[in-house]
C-alpha cells in the first residue's frame, strides 16, 4: 500500500487529494490548522496532523511527528493568493503573509519531507504557471506570481539533493474552481487532482527538477 502525505489538506485541492487517494486505497497523512479541518480528514479515513505552515513552533514539530515513515508521494499544497496587479504597490503585511505562507514555508517543510521520503518517491509542490517568466503575458497579482516565481526556485534547489534518490517537481494544478480560483475558472477540483495524480504517478527521473502542468505537459520556468 502506497503512502501519500499532503500538507495543506483542510480544503480545496488538498482535500480533494486526500479522497481520491483515499478512495483509491492508499494509506494518507494529512495536515491542517484547525479541528474542523482535523475533522474533515478523519472522515475521509485520513491520519490526521495538525500543522500550521506560518507558525515556527508548529514547524518544528513536524519531523517527529513523521519519524519512521516512508512517503511514496507527498504534495505541498498549502498556499495564499493576496495583492494587487503591477504598479500597485502591496502593503507591508500583505507582503509579508503571501512570501511567509507561499516561500519561507515550504522552505521550512521541504527540507523536513525530503528526510522521509521512500526510494523513487515523488515530491511535488503545488505551484502556478502564473510564476512562470518565460510564459508570462501581464502583470496581474505581481505579488502571487513573485511567490510563485520564487518558490519554482526553491523547489528546482531541492530537488539538486534528491537526484537519483526521488523525483521533485513544481506542478500547475490549472485554474480550478476553489475558494482561491473562484466560480469562473476552468477546472472543476474532481478533474484537476485525477489530472495530477495520473501526472504523478508517471513521473519519470528526468522529470526531476522540472515544473509540470497538471496534464503532464513540462511548462517553461
Amino acid at each position: 500500500m502506497n503512502t501519500v502525505l499532503v500538507i495543506g489538506a483542510s480544503r480545496g485541492i488538498g482535500l480533494e487529494f486526500v479522497r481520491q487517494y483515499r478512495g483509491a486505497g492508499a494509506r494518507v497523512i494529512a495536515t491542517a490548522r484547525d479541528d474542523a479541518g482535523l475533522a474533515r480528514l478523519k472522515a475521509l479515513g485520513a491520519q490526521a496532523v495538525r500543522l500550521d505552515v506560518d507558525e515556527v513552533s508548529s514547524v518544528s514539530g513536524l519531523a517527529w511527528q513523521l519519524d519512521g515513515e516512508k512517503i511514496d508521494v507527498a504534495l505541498y499544497v498549502a498556499g495564499v493568493m493576496a495583492g494587487g496587479d503591477a504598479g500597485d504597490p502591496p502593503a507591508d503585511h500583505v507582503f509579508d503573509r503571501v512570501m511567509r505562507t507561499n516561500v519561507l514555508a515550504p522552505m521550512r517543510v521541504l527540507p523536513q519531507l525530503t528526510e522521509v521520503l521512500a526510494p523513487g518517491a515523488r515530491l511535488v509542490v503545488l505551484s502556478s504557471r502564473m510564476g512562470s517568466l518565460a510564459l508570462r503575458t501581464n502583470g496581474n497579482s505581481w505579488l502571487y506570481r513573485a511567490s510563485k516565481s520564487a518558490v519554482n526556485s526553491v523547489v528546482k534547489d531541492i530537488s539538486f539533493g534528491l537526484q537519483g534518490k526521488a523525483i521533485c517537481v513544481a506542478m500547475h494544478p490549472g485554474w480550478v474552481k476553489t475558494d482561491m480560483g473562484g466560480a469562473g475558472a476552468d477546472l472543476d477540483v474532481t478533474q484537476s487532482v485525477s489530472d495530477m495524480r495520473s501526472t504523478v504517478a508517471g513521473l519519470r527521473a528526468e522529470h526531476n527538477g522540472t515544473f509540470i502542468n497538471h496534464d503532464g505537459q513540462v511548462l517553461a520556468w
